[in-house]
């Protein structure tokens, strides 16, 4: 593991571990590089994104969903 010095933004740090229920700043930018690499959220990760405001077509956007007729 490498140690890391780097400028955030407060706000949004503080934001991040509201929302997400961390408790330190190493836990949320832990939690937003695996989010971002595409790492498997834990239990209680994916249950913290549950009412997220999050409005869409879960068929339009998986690969398996079935092509649209023209």
């Amino acid at each position: 593991m490498t140690r890391t010095n780097v400028e955030l933004d407060d706000e949004i740090v503080e934001l991040a571990m509201r929302l997400y229920g961390v408790r330190t700043k190493k836990e949320t930018i832990d939690l937003a590089l695996r989010r971002l690499v595409g790492a498997k959220l834990s239990t209680n990760q994916a249950l913290a994104l549950e009412e997220s405001g999050w409005e869409g077509d879960l068929d339009a956007v998986r690969d398996d969903a079935p092509p649209e007729s023209a």
